[in-house]
């Protein structure tokens, strides 16, 4: 005996649906997640510029003071410009790697922040 199959049966259409769209809904989530990762490694590279270039303006160590304010993943690779008081400020640019969908891996592209402050440098008080 065959089967019978009845008029507008549709049992287990969801579940088909829905493996359909799994790969796009997968796909639309780590886009989201890269985008995150894009803002959060702009925020962090003008935080790390804006503190170089404070310490660079009283005549500390900016080099350190730029890389304290990057997380771990972020801090790998980062490239801290020189500092170039001139004209009364002290100028300095970060440049970070924007991982690939996780903290420390690979680099989509760099990020290049710059900040500058007031030069204490020379003041009298």
């Amino acid at each position: 005996m065959r089967p019978t199959i009845r008029d507008g049966d549709d049992r287990g259409q969801v579940a088909i649906e829905f493996l359909g769209m799994v790969p796009l809904i997968l796909i639309t989530l780590a886009l989201l997640w890269q985008v995150v990762l894009v803002g959060y490694t702009y925020t962090l590279a003008a935080n790390a510029a804006d503190e170089g270039a404070r310490a660079c303006a009283v005549g500390s160590d900016y080099n350190e003071a730029a890389l304290r304010h990057l997380d771990g993943a972020w801090r790998d690779g980062a490239v801290v410009g020189g500092c170039s008081p001139s004209g009364g400020m002290a100028n300095l640019t970060v440049a970070v790697s924007v991982p690939v969908l996780l903290p420390g891996v690979g680099g989509l592209f760099r990020v290049d922040a710059t900040a500058g402050a007031i030069s204490e440098e020379g003041l009298k008080r």
